[in-house]
């Protein structure tokens, strides 16, 4: 047990020192990105699957509510926290279809999609990357294992070098806690 324990920590230790070394230039082009479309009065949409759904509902709260301190709401909405939504676009189209239809209603040109994938396979992720990207939005990717098909879908990536699924998740909700500061940062918000 303590074995596991200790594998589990080097392993996220080894994956992070990584992130260190070489995605620091990706996390500040995505920040400068998001940091204009929000001061465009655009929306930053996330969308993501299992875990993924989760880190799309966190950020997308970090942004509305506060990361680190008060200040106004930011334009910001998370792609799978509508069960209604959700349960529709399966049940009458497809699941494939759950992201991409939600940016053909509510996406607008200077948007941005923040698709989050640990594998890049997901084809509702891919979908909605494509959809986004006809309508004139920014795609942009968490990815994971190389990037998958999604990685041709986005205008920015940042491909965690990985794949082990639980290490890329966590290196995703990393990046995107420190997202939440540089953009709160150059927004002159805190």
């Amino acid at each position: 047990m303590n074995n596991l324990i200790k594998n589990h920590i080097n392993e996220h230790q080894k994956t992070i020192s990584l992130i260190d070394q070489e995605i620091q230039n990706e996390i500040l082009i995505f920040a400068h990105i998001m940091i204009k479309a929000l001061k465009e009065k655009k929306t930053v949409f996330w969308c993501g699957n299992g875990g993924s759904s989760s880190d799309a509902q966190h950020l997308a709260a970090e942004l509305i509510g506060r990361f680190k301190g008060d200040r106004r709401a930011l334009r910001s909405i998370s792609l799978t926290a509508d069960s209604s939504v959700l349960t529709c676009i399966s049940n009458d189209y497809n699941f494939e279809n759950i992201f991409s239809r939600q940016i053909e209603a509510l996406g607008n040109r200077g948007d941005v999609l923040i698709g989050i994938s640990t594998s890049g396979k997901s084809q509702n992720i891919i979908n909605a990357l494509k959809k986004a990207k006809s309508m004139g939005l920014i795609t942009m990717g968490l990815l994971g294992k190389g990037g998958g098909e999604s990685l041709s879908k986005c205008d920015q990536s940042i491909v965690i070098p990985s794949d082990v699924t639980a290490r890329i998740q966590e290196s995703h909700i990393l990046i995107g806690h420190i997202l939440c500061e540089l953009i709160e940062t150059g927004l002159e918000l805190n």
